[in-house]
């Protein structure tokens, strides 16, 4: 074995990318392989990966004044969870969830400051984070928890993104922008100014421009911190932060193709640095911020575009940008969880087989027409913006309650759990670990929320669960409102309900009609693949301070999940306490969710129009074919491979565009980029018909989920009485 240096540029400043053993039988085309198919930049200069998390810790801990408060603040920490907003979408959902922190946390503060100088009142709840964000009725007088506060960076191929962000109804309203230390704008306009034209394949080559260009060569002096922060030093000690999700729109051009490529470069940094041969001496001069590192959970929550809608074509755009992603995704989730063939624990194996996201969650715009149609609204009525509004609710519901269940102590304020009278012991908290366990692939959600029931069971305070029954929380309905079609909670404020429905949701209605006529019986709901076919679940229930949840509510609760979801693998809970005014469960379902009836036809509309041949574009016959891939027993390759061409054809999408658009970007690309051997061109990040294959092997891996129930095994033939076994051993006993 010996070993090969991959340069990232000609400069000396310019550290390897990747230091890594490789055999005498591995050429180096093998090795441009590698290079060519990612080439992110990674700096690798661990005082300069320390000196940028400083100035940005700088900028999100402000310096105080004295020498003294200046010691204590370099002890501050990154919070452990940071969003990362991507297009217009996905930046208006994270700039969402942090405005609703900090109006939170204000009100948290202004309160306890008021309190602190009166007589402490006799009883304290907190109100529930979203009322505040909603400016809903101010006679509430209920105090808000304290809430974290994740660290928000916003990114856009737009260059009035700060502009778009300052001159919105957050950023008028207060000084959120000004006081929000943990909100960055990622400035990338020096790269592209103009969008990416809703076509993610031009969102993604740019990004790819904006990844493998060195960050000390950016006019942008906060980029190279925040890559420093997102990228170069993921998982280490230095760097907090151990969950990253990444909020996109699937059907757009900037977000669809940028999330993805962010995501890789990230995993791509995070597994280079099990692979880095440092020398020794090094590691111990770097001891303090050592690069051994810790796990990391990274999800993408990806949001699905309207496919039926009251007789309203949808743009057939938004569908293909969409099954694009999602066939991209799978295809790298086989290679990296799945794909057994070349198996290998090498570099050279593993780096190839890398996919952005340990998951990815999915959230269907579908959601406000659900509510409507729920309560007999008149949804033609209804504003685009309102409709917009509510799904970022739904979204910001799901981060917050994911947030919370892994949040550490140092994600709160110091006197937080004293003045809130929080018993911390009390919780059932999931790490990092946990979810980068349990949680993997596709995953969907579902959530419901009760009020505190009017006669509060009168318990031990210091049990967690009481054994009484009369709690007045009905956990079978809430159970049932987190599965249902999505709907609106009059009483809570709450959007509640399922984010990706199993099925069509004509059917999906008379399925759960009949689960609550016969009485929470499953035998109707639990055939569909979406539940029978769902590998492990993670559910997180949020109870108030002071609220005891019953042992039998508990139980009932295991039992839904238990019959609902009959081969999960892994079954993972976790207990916030004080988290919220109300009763919460959101349930996060893993896998099955791509045997959905959206999920399917998002990724076959992808591949008709951008792979199939003209034979099978303007037909059902590829329909009722990628049927017959997923459920037959063995897949007939060649017969795909007859239907499809080789490679994904752009031009479906950007028409005669697509002939005039390649040359400029990649002319864009050799400006920014001078080094020729870093070139890629846009033909190369062309999904191919290998990439349906896989992501065919994915769905048909999921199709045949099942497990085998445990049974006794015990070398005690029970049958075999003491006297029957005398009997089989005495000679005379058959002639008696």
């Amino acid at each position: 074995m010996s070993t090969k240096v991959i340069k990232s540029s000609a400069s000396k400043d310019d550290v390897s990318v990747t230091v890594r053993p490789f055999s005498a039988t591995e050429t180096e085309a093998d090795l441009n392989f590698g290079s060519g198919r990612y080439m992110y930049f990674t700096e690798r200069d661990l005082s300069r990966i320390l000196s940028n998390l400083d100035a940005l810790r700088n900028s999100v801990f402000p310096i105080p004044a004295s020498d003294e408060e200046d010691a204590n603040r370099r002890q501050q920490q990154f919070p452990s969870v940071c969003l990362i907003g991507l297009g217009r979408c996905g930046s208006n959902i994270a700039l969402d969830v942090a405005s609703l922190v900090y109006n939170a946390r204000s009100f948290y503060m202004n309160e306890f400051n008021i309190e602190e100088r009166q007589q402490k009142e006799t009883e304290y709840r907190p109100v529930r984070w979203i009322k505040k964000g909603l400016n809903l009725d101010k006679s509430h007088q209920v105090k808000p928890v304290f809430l974290i506060e994740p660290l928000v960076m916003l990114g856009d191929l737009d260059k009035d993104i700060e502009g778009r962000i300052r001159f919105s109804h957050k950023g008028e309203k207060s000084n959120f922008l000004q006081d929000y230390n943990k909100m960055k704008i990622m400035d990338l306009s020096e790269v592209h100014a103009g969008g990416a034209g809703n076509a993610p394949i031009l969102g993604q080559y740019l990004a790819k421009i904006i990844l493998n260009k060195d960050t000390q060569k950016f006019s942008n002096p906060d980029w190279k911190f925040i890559h420093s922060y997102l990228i170069d030093s993921c998982g280490i000690k230095a760097n907090q932060s151990r969950l990253y999700f990444y909020i996109f729109s699937a059907g757009g051009g900037t977000g669809s193709g940028m999330a993805s490529e962010f995501g890789l470069a990230q995993q791509y940094a995070y597994m280079a640095k099990t692979f880095d041969t440092r020398p020794e001496t090094e590691n111990e001069a770097n001891a303090g911020h050592s690069f051994v590192f810790e796990p990391i959970f990274t999800s993408g929550i990806c949001i699905l575009p309207n496919i039926t809608d009251h007789g309203v074509e949808m743009s057939e755009a938004l569908h293909i940008n969409s099954g694009r992603l999602l066939c991209k995704y799978l295809a790298e989730e086989w290679d990296f969880s799945y794909n057994l063939e070349n198996e290998d624990s090498a570099e050279s194996s593993v780096m190839h087989r890398i996919r952005p996201w340990n998951a990815m969650m999915l959230i269907s715009n579908d959601i406000m027409r659900y509510a409507e149609e729920t309560d007999d609204g008149e949804i033609q009525h209804i504003d685009v913006n309102a409709m917009e509004k509510y799904a970022n609710q739904y979204i910001s519901q799901q981060i917050f309650n994911i947030l919370t269940a892994q949040a550490v102590t140092t994600d709160y304020d110091e006197n937080y759990f004293r003045r809130a009278g929080i018993d911390i012991g009390e919780t059932i908290r999931l790490d990092a670990n946990d979810l980068f366990m349990s949680l993997a692939g596709p995953v969907a959600v579902a959530y419901a929320e009760s009020v505190i029931p009017n006669a509060p069971a009168a318990v031990d305070k210091l049990k967690l669960f009481d054994k009484n029954s009369n709690s007045g929380l009905n956990i079978d309905d809430l159970f049932f409102r987190s599965i249902d079609l999505p709907h609106f909670n009059k009483v809570t404020q709450a959007i509640e309900g399922i984010s990706l429905l199993p099925i069509e949701s004509g059917r999906y209605r008379e399925a759960l009609a009949s689960y609550v006529k016969s009485g929470y019986d499953p035998k109707d709901l639990k055939d569909l693949h979406f539940f029978k076919n769902c590998s492990s679940v993670v559910s997180i229930i949020s109870l108030p301070k002071d609220y005891k949840l019953s042992y039998m509510d508990l139980n009932r609760l295991k039992s839904h999940l238990n019959t609902l979801f009959p081969n999960t693998t892994l079954k993972r809970y976790a207990l916030v306490i004080g988290a919220s005014a109300n009763i919460s469960l959101t349930t996060l379902i893993v896998k099955s969710p791509c045997l959905s009836d959206d999920f399917l036809t998002l990724i076959v509309s992808f591949i008709k129009r951008c792979f199939a041949k003209d034979d099978y574009r303007f037909n059902d016959s590829l329909d009722k074919a990628m049927l017959d891939f997923i459920r037959e027993e063995h897949f007939d390759e060649e017969r795909l491979d007859s239907m499809l061409h080789e490679f994904e054809n752009p031009a479906k999408i950007l028409d005669t565009n697509w002939y005039a658009i390649k040359p400029m970007y990649e002319k864009k690309y050799r400006e920014l980029i001078r080094n020729k051997d870093k070139f890629v061109s846009i033909n190369d990040i062309r999904l191919s018909r290998d990439s349906v294959k896989k992501s065919i092997h994915y769905l048909r891996e999921i199709y045949r989920h099942k497990i085998s129930k445990t049974k006794v095994i015990s070398l005690n033939n029970l049958s075999d009485k003491p006297s029957e076994k005398a009997a089989k051993t005495d000679p005379g006993a058959d002639k008696a």
